[in-house]
């Protein structure tokens, strides 16, 4: 693989341009702009734990952990302000406070009628966690509506870490890092599940799969996506072959019943452990480890092979440590633009507070690495970004687990 990198300078303001040389090759001149920084201690909410989503109108949304009014997250919308700038609304404030600080609110999904869905992944009747869905009401404001409440029962699953999604029919499909009737020591391995809205206003959940401890695949961290065929992939943290997590499909088997397939696992050499979020792009699916490669994760392609399976391919390794300045650790998930390059972001960079970057495809089937902004070693800028999504001009957009004007995380932009 060759690399080629672009750093930032120093930033002591949210809003900066920065192009240097970088071992003799130009780093074009990249633009970060700090769309929001959280604050703790108030309405606003902090700590965002998810990525972003655009709505109809082109605004954001998304979702803070904690703070906001009730203590215990918000979700929020970003548009945009006549004259420059951005306007954050919250919709909606969770209430109480986490128990345990280690509890996370989802991104959220839209439906057809504009409605949002997510997960938290403690709270609801029995705190083993609860999908949501917000409804707008006609003077503007948004109600919260419990679609599921998860209860660690020996049956049913709980913690859901991933968030939903959401079929043609407004079906939701999750996954949920615990419980099940899988027989993990005393969590169980977690569980993939459906949620079916009835007529009578309540959602009846069927759990498609149940993981257990072997080759299957145990602990799904992550959320789910579909093919074209509507059949589901996902990831594990652990399980598999080396116990480093598979990537695996569900596919409908008659009855109502489902199958799942593993279609990587997870080991050894370059290839190790703990994927991430994966993506579909020109029927091949494209996502991040967190470990392994040169010693801090990978992103990978898994293709479809001659007579089944899947072939993967190792398009970029991050190296462990980070003193030349490269990325390492990768998290969330990765997006394509209409040209066919890939984005996404890590930690680690020169400024050690993670970076964005792009893989760019060569000619002779390896793939450029450029580093498009790093964020700064004072954390002004953000620090630990999470995943990202494109608009159509090409800008990205992320938030931040930390840093910011407060320490408590930021919404970004950057213009490639």
């Amino acid at each position: 693989m060759r690399i080629k990198k672009r750093s930032n300078t120093m930033i002591l303001v949210m809003t900066v341009m920065a192009a240097t040389l970088v071992n003799g090759q130009r780093a074009f001149a990249q633009e970060e702009a700090v769309l929001l920084s959280f604050e703790s201690g108030t309405d606003s909410g902090n700590l965002p734990r998810a990525g972003l989503v655009f709505g109809s109108a082109g605004n954001l949304y998304g979702t803070t952990s904690e703070g906001g009014s009730g203590g215990g997250g918000t979700v929020f919308e970003l548009s945009r302000r006549a004259g420059g700038g951005w306007n954050e609304t919250v919709l909606y404030s969770f209430s109480p406070k986490p128990e345990y600080t280690f509890d996370q609110v989802s991104g959220v999904v839209f439906d057809k009628a504009g409605n949002l869905y997510g997960t938290t992944s403690l709270g609801g009747i029995k705190n083993h966690g609860r999908v949501f869905e917000l409804i707008r009401q006609a003077d503007g404001s948004w109600a919260e509506k419990v679609v599921h409440d998860f209860d660690n029962n020996g049956t049913d699953g709980y913690t859901p870490l991933g968030g939903v999604i959401l079929d043609s029919s407004g079906n939701l499909y999750g996954t949920t890092a615990y419980g099940g009737t899988g027989g993990c020591a005393s969590t169980a391995c977690g569980i993939v599940y459906e949620l079916t809205p009835k007529p009578n206003g309540v959602w009846a959940e069927k759990i498609l799969y149940n993981f257990t401890p072997g080759a299957g695949g145990t602990n799904p961290y992550f959320g789910l996506t579909f093919d074209t065929a509507d059949n589901l992939y996902g990831t594990t943290e652990y399980g598999g072959v080396d116990g480093s997590g598979v990537a695996f499909e569900l596919t409908p088997a008659g009855g109502g019943v489902w199958s799942e397939s593993v279609i990587h696992s997870f080991g050894s050499g370059p290839d190790t452990g703990f994927p991430q979020s994966l993506t579909f792009y020109n029927g091949n699916i494209y996502g991040e480890t967190a470990n392994g490669g040169s010693g801090d994760g990978n992103v990978f392609e898994l293709s479809p092979a001659v007579g089944g399976g899947w072939n993967e391919t190792i398009l970029a390794n991050f190296p462990y440590g980070n003193g030349d300045g490269t990325p390492e650790l990768p998290t969330g998930n990765v997006v394509f633009d209409a040209s066919g390059n890939i984005y996404g972001v890590s930690q680690g960079g020169s400024g050690l507070n993670g970076t964005v970057f792009e893989l760019t495809p060569g000619q002779d089937g390896t793939w450029d690495e450029t580093i498009l902004y790093n964020f700064n070693d004072l954390g002004t800028a953000g620090a630990d970004p999470l995943g990202l999504i494109l608009d159509t001009h090409g800008n990205l957009y992320g938030t931040t687990q930390y840093g910011g004007a407060y320490n408590a995380g930021t919404v970004f932009e950057v213009k490639p």
